[in-house]
């Protein structure tokens, strides 16, 4: 019995880990994550850092377990939850890309202002939810948490927890991603960092626009059924 139940447990950490890593990609956001706390000091970063992956956790842990539940409850579709948050994670996107190089004077000003606090206010919003953590990875979470239930108990638990424990490698690595991005891009150079943060703005707003599609079609494919 205890070995059905460790087993059920190590597949379903390879199910959760191999389902959710490629989509929240910690690697691909950590340049969004310099960009957006741009003048932040190294120590506020790692606040930061360690405050998005816990959220993160949390968020997708709770999607995961009762994600589906409170949707019903609310009478919300996962179409619905499509678009709302590709339009936020497009119009994040569209500012980042849009933003204006920092002169020195300017980095010393946002160095001054981004404060502790700021980053506080801003772990949640934007810089967990949409961007580390979009609407994709949470239709994505619910959907896993339907496919891990199971009739038995004790086997839905120990499928749970394997689930549990692969988001929490997964938080690992965002922290690890984040709160390293400036060395990883440092190879890069300056005007390298510049090029390769538009980019990665650029990819976030085709994200955007997709997931929004995403949503838009099963929308539309509802109403000509």
């Amino acid at each position: 019995m205890t070995a059905e139940l460790l087993l059920a447990a190590g597949k379903s950490f390879l199910f959760v880990f191999a389902a959710l890593l490629p989509i929240l990609n910690p690697a691909a956001t950590a340049p969004i994550f310099l960009g957006l706390t741009e003048g932040a000091s190294p120590k506020t970063r790692a606040l930061l850092a360690r405050r998005i992956a816990r959220n993160m956790f949390a968020l997708m842990v709770g999607s995961m377990l009762v994600g589906s539940y409170v949707l019903e409850f609310f009478g919300i579709s996962l179409p619905i939850v499509r678009v709302g948050g590709g339009l936020i994670v497009a119009a994040a996107a569209w500012r980042l890309l849009n933003a204006s190089h920092a002169s020195d004077d300017r980095r010393t000003a946002l160095a001054e202002s981004f404060t502790p606090e700021q980053a506080r206010r801003q772990a949640f919003y934007p810089l967990t939810f949409p961007i580390s953590c979009g609407p994709g990875s949470i239709a994505a979470a619910i959907t896993v948490g339907v496919a891990l239930n199971d009739t038995r108990v004790s086997l839905s638990l120990a499928r749970m927890g394997g689930g549990i424990l692969a988001l929490l490698a997964i938080g690992l690595l965002l922290y690890l991603a984040f709160r390293y991005a400036q060395q990883l891009l440092k190879p890069l150079g300056e005007a390298g960092s510049v090029i390769f943060l538009r980019l990665s703005a650029f990819i976030l707003l085709c994200l955007g626009v997709q997931i929004v599609w995403d949503g838009l079609s099963e929308l539309l494919r509802g109403l000509l059924v």
